[in-house]
Parts: C-alpha cells; sequence; structure tokens
C-alpha cells in the first residue's frame, strides 16, 4: 500500500518515477530475517512449534524473534477452536474461520499502523454476502445487504456530524467499511449491540493501559475494538440480547 501511494504522489506531483520494485506481497519474496537476510525453510515457519525448536531465535545470526509471533499463532489456532465448537462443522464454520483470522489481522494491522486495508475489509464484506447469498448464514441475504449498508452508514455519519462540529476527523474510513463488513455476517440487528460492545473493550484497554502504563497514554485505533466486538457478537449475539431482553423483561 505504501508503494502504491509513494507512486501515485510522485506521478501526481509529475516527478521521476522510482526505480522498479521487486515484487512484495505475501508470497513474493519468501520470509527472510530482517537482521541477516536468511531465507526460512518451511520447516522453520511451522506455527509455534519452529519459534520453539529455534530458540526464538534466527538460525543464522540468532537475532531474537518476537514472541508476538507464537502468541498470534496460538491465538489464532484457540479462535478457530472456540467457533469450530460453537458452530460445529459446515459452511458456516468455514466463513466464520475466514472471518476469525481476517479480523485477527485486520485489528493487529490497524493498532500497528492505524491503516485498515481496502484488500482485507472489502474481502470481509464480500464473503459476509456470499454467506448469505449461499444460505450458509444465519443471517439473510436482506437482512445482510441493509447490515452492509447501515453498518457503513451509520459510522459515515458520526464522522461528518464530528468533523462538522469540531473540524477535525474523529476515525477514519476504514472503520465504516468494517463495520459495513460486520453487518454483512451479523445483520443490522446485531449493529447496535456491535457499538457497545466495542465501547466497553474500549474502555477495558483503556483502563489497562491506565494501570500498567502509568501515566503513559495508550492510545490504540478504533478498528481492533470494532473487530472485537464483531466477533463477540457474530458467536454470542443472540445469547446476549436474549439475556438482556430476559433480565428487564421485554417482549
Amino acid at each position: 500500500m505504501q508503494r502504491e501511494w509513494r507512486a501515485e504522489a510522485r506521478e501526481i506531483l509529475e516527478l521521476p518515477a522510482e526505480t522498479e520494485q521487486p515484487i512484495f506481497n505475501l508470497v513474493t519474496p519468501r520470509s527472510r530475517c530482517p537482521k541477516c537476510g536468511h531465507a526460512i525453510a518451511w520447516y522453520e515457519n511451522v506455527p509455534v512449534v519452529s519459534w520453539l525448536v529455534l530458540g526464538g531465535k534466527c538460525k543464522d545470526c540468532k537475532t531474537p524473534i518476537s514472541k508476538r509471533y507464537p502468541l498470534i499463532e496460538i491465538t489464532s489456532g484457540l479462535l478457530a477452536g472456540i467457533c469450530a465448537w460453537h458452530f460445529g462443522y459446515g459452511g458456516w464454520l468455514v466463513f466464520t474461520l475466514f472471518a476469525t483470522w481476517l479480523l485477527l489481522a485486520a485489528a493487529i494491522i490497524d493498532a500497528d499502523t492505524t491503516l485498515l486495508p481496502d484488500s482485507m475489509t472489502l474481502l470481509l464484506l464480500w464473503a459476509g454476502l456470499l454467506a448469505a447469498l449461499l444460505g450458509v448464514s444465519p443471517v439473510s441475504l436482506q437482512d445482510a445487504v441493509i447490515g452492509a449498508m447501515a453498518g457503513y452508514l451509520s459510522l459515515w455519519s458520526v464522522y461528518w456530524l464530528f468533523k462538522l462540529m469540531t473540524g477535525k476527523e474523529g476515525m477514519g474510513f476504514g472503520d465504516f467499511k468494517l463495520l459495513a463488513a460486520l453487518g454483512a455476517f451479523v445483520g443490522w440487528q446485531y449493529l447496535p449491540l456491535i457499538i457497545l460492545l466495542s465501547s466497553v473493550v474500549g474502555l477495558v484497554f483503556a483502563i489497562g493501559g491506565m494501570i500498567f502504563g502509568g501515566e503513559k497514554r495508550v492510545q490504540i485505533p478504533f478498528g481492533p475494538y470494532l473487530a472485537t466486538a464483531g466477533w463477540i457478537a457474530m458467536l454470542w449475539g443472540d445469547t446476549i440480547v436474549t439475556s438482556y431482553l430476559a433480565m428487564y423483561k421485554i417482549g
């Protein structure tokens, strides 16, 4: 994305194009140590196991490998296991696993860079609509489409209202697209729940930041909160809403 932006900026500014850059994506080039350039073989890239076998260090230069890698891998496995246990095997599980891993990656990318790539949010959106179209989703196609529209427009409206009142941007457009994607997965009925849960998750992170970060303020973009809340709503939205209504004897 950054390479594309630089190329577009140079074109707009009528600057000469940069020298041709090598292909860089999830496939090419192969994973390698950023310190010594050692190409990582497949057996050095087995989730969790390879990190433990290598002792958390590069095989060649012994540069420490961040614990973040095995932690994310373990988290991915645990979340996948929860989905399988909750939904059972079937077409919907395929889509929920895809959504789970995509949400986890998007949340981490947003936390690191404050960016939610369209290649992830829009892919998640189309996946939710496809699941509804194929009939494997518990959400009807109509509710999925309305959920996508309402999800985008709700945060879009908040964004412009905040900007008109303060002259500042309160959130990024990626948040609109992420909530639209979540709306396609859970339907428009659960969008208020996602907004509420994301606020609760944000409050938990804020309190944790004050406790463990001392006086230093910890700022995290809204994307990770939305992703966490959306995943919870996807699995336990019915239970949460039913319990809430029963608590107040509504309906």
